[in-house]
């Protein structure tokens, strides 16, 4: 992933490899909001073992996964919702019909 800086905190990140395929693919840009709302199913930024990884967050029984789109990538599991860093806002692609909010 590519950092850009969007600047009150917010910040946007290039896409990289096949991990969240179909909904994000290579070359999106997507747009994280360090302060936004982290609930189930949002697809959010984390640290894992040291590296930030992009991933939907699912939390189940007191428990919290980073969970890949694309099934040929393992489901992991985090320690509690301090590993996050951020939540995807927004994801922009080359064509207008690509872009798309999350809330």
């Amino acid at each position: 992933m590519t950092i850009t800086s969007c600047g009150s905190g917010v910040f946007a990140l290039t896409v990289l490899g096949d991990s969240m395929v179909p909904e994000f693919v290579e070359g999106h840009v997507i747009i994280i909001d360090p302060e936004g709302i982290v609930k189930n199913e949002a697809f959010v930024l984390a640290i894992y073992n040291g590296e930030y990884i992009f991933r939907q967050l699912i939390m189940e029984n007191d428990k919290y996964f980073l969970k890949p789109l694309n099934s040929h990538y393992p489901t992991l599991e985090i320690a509690g919702l301090s590993a996050i860093k951020g939540v995807i806002i927004q994801r922009a692609g080359r064509r207008r019909k690509e872009l798309k909010h999350y809330t």
